[in-house]
């Protein structure tokens, strides 16, 4: 969907009581199988092995997950009790929704498994968080998405699905639609331990197709960037490309949904059919990333279901390194083995995450100093030295940590840092005042010292000219699989 920065943004709130109680489990049922009426238009459910991890349907526990877009067709029967909190954003009321977008992602996320009426969400356990940020044009408010994003925080949300976004451009900063304000709200949310997911965007919302970068939010530090596969396995020409950005890939072509019973047409066979086979020509055959990352979603809930205690970075993880690779072998003729620019790490395989989510699997160890991705106001600030930290980089994920440091004039700076795994990982210092370290427009020449390398290590000193809060830059430089942990040893001279 478009996004129309610094909108007017109007909020009215409503919470409706918990379906389910936080902490209690959904009941589990005699036979675990997608039996609703239209089982069979939704190809993707098998395509993401959704539930074929559990011979019945399993108790987990209730996962909040959170819905920002167009807001929901309240009274649409396959979500009576599987909404907990809805706000809008723009006006009007969160439980209608002029364009259908919100309601079709809800139903692919949370539609009633069990309701004998239509179809079946992927996360059963899903609690569903509406956030109507999409105005009566059709554009998406900036300044509503921000707000939205530390509403659903604030109130419990586990997962954030943000099927929108702008225009990602780093060698044209005149169609770069990159904001400081929407980099700050997903922040807040990563800070918060909240796995956010967001689509890649579409060639036809960007100034050609296929378009080389993921759109933003997806193109923002820990963002689960998801783009598009047709049933066959191939990659549409619409999906949006990205080597670093595209993390995952799901089904987005030909899906099936919710829409509000508003937009239903007025043709034979749909009287009280409120699903997307009858409605307008965007909706039959469905297509785009948007429909792809409820998927990803979903799969984020069903993990934290079964572990509550995984972290944001944890699901993250197990999610991309799970996911099938995409190869000429699974027909996308375009995708070399191994990450790629089309599908990322592959297609989502939810059976895959879920096994490696229990069978034993090391799984990163939680950095506590994220977010901490950039200069200025992203950077972590350090308690006086000396210091020993220990953190984690993820190339895909999360290559740079950036620290705050202060130094009196004329104190020298000893900083070392140490990979647990061979990993070309290179310290950088940044003068006072500097804002960014990874923009393609960075002003080098704040960039004071580089490290030099000793073995695995990367070493770096310098002398300050001048009293100040400095910036110590970690970046990991190769491509590893996996994570690499490091410790980093900070000293005064």
């Amino acid at each position: 969907m478009r996004r129309l920065a610094f909108a007017t943004a109007l909020a009215a709130a409503l919470v409706l009581p918990a379906a389910t109680l936080a902490g209690s489990r959904v009941a589990a049922a005699s036979r675990f199988d997608n039996t609703e009426p239209y089982a069979a238009k939704q190809w993707y459910l098998e395509q993401d092995s959704a539930w074929s991890y559990w011979p019945t349907q399993p108790q987990l526990f209730p996962v909040r997950v959170a819905v920002i877009d167009s807001g929901i067709d309240g009274g649409h029967p396959e979500f009576q009790g599987r909404v907990v909190a809805a706000r809008t954003f723009v006006g009007g009321s969160a439980y209608r929704d002029e364009q259908g977008h919100g309601t079709f992602v809800a139903g692919e996320i949370a539609a009633n498994p069990a309701n004998g009426l239509g179809i079946a969400g992927i996360a059963f356990n899903a609690q569903l968080m509406i956030a109507k940020v999409v105005g009566p044009d059709g554009n998406v408010s900036l300044a509503g998405e921000v707000a939205a994003i530390h509403w659903a925080v604030d109130n419990g949300a586990r997962v954030i699905n943000l099927s929108l976004g702008g225009v990602r451009d780093p060698l044209n900063s005149s169609l770069d639609t990159y904001s400081p304000l929407e980099q700050a709200a997903v922040e807040y949310a990563v800070s918060k331990g909240v796995v956010v997911v967001a689509a890649v965007g579409n060639g036809p919302q960007s100034p050609k197709t296929p378009w080389p970068f993921a759109h933003y939010p997806a193109a923002l530090p820990h963002v689960i960037g998801v783009s598009a596969v047709r049933q066959n396995g191939s990659v549409p020409v619409y999906s949006n490309r990205d080597a670093v950005y595209n993390d995952i890939a799901a089904p987005g072509d030909a899906i099936f949904s919710t829409i509000p019973r508003q937009l239903t047409e007025s043709r034979a066979g749909c009287e009280d059919h409120p699903y997307s086979d009858c409605g307008s020509f965007e909706f039959r055959d469905a297509i785009g990333t948007s429909f792809a990352a409820p998927q990803v979603s979903a799969a984020a809930a069903l993990l934290l279901g079964q572990n509550p205690r995984l972290t944001a970075s944890q699901v993250a993880w197990i999610l991309e390194r799970s996911a099938d690779d995409a190869n000429a072998g699974t027909r996308c003729a375009q995708c070399p083995t191994g990450r790629d620019l089309y599908t990322g790490w592959g297609t989502l395989d939810i059976e895959s995450a879920l096994t490696m989510a229990s069978d034993g699997t090391k799984l990163p160890a939680p950095d506590r100093y994220e977010p901490n991705d950039d200069a200025g106001v992203w950077a972590h600030a350090l308690p006086p030295l000396p210091r020993t930290i220990d953190a984690t980089l993820d190339f895909w994920d999360d290559n740079v940590d950036v620290y705050r440091v202060h130094l009196n004039a004329r104190a020298r700076l000893f900083a070392r840092s140490t990979p647990s795994v061979a990993a070309n990982v290179r310290l950088a210092l940044w003068a006072p005042g500097t804002k960014r370290v990874g923009a393609l427009d960075v002003d080098l020449s704040d960039r004071l010292a580089l490290s030099t390398r000793t073995g695995a290590q990367a070493r770096l000193s310098y002398r300050a000219a001048k009293a100040g809060v400095y910036y110590l830059e970690v970046r990991l430089l190769s491509r590893p699989r996996a994570s690499v942990s490091y410790r980093l040893a900070l000293a005064r001279g």
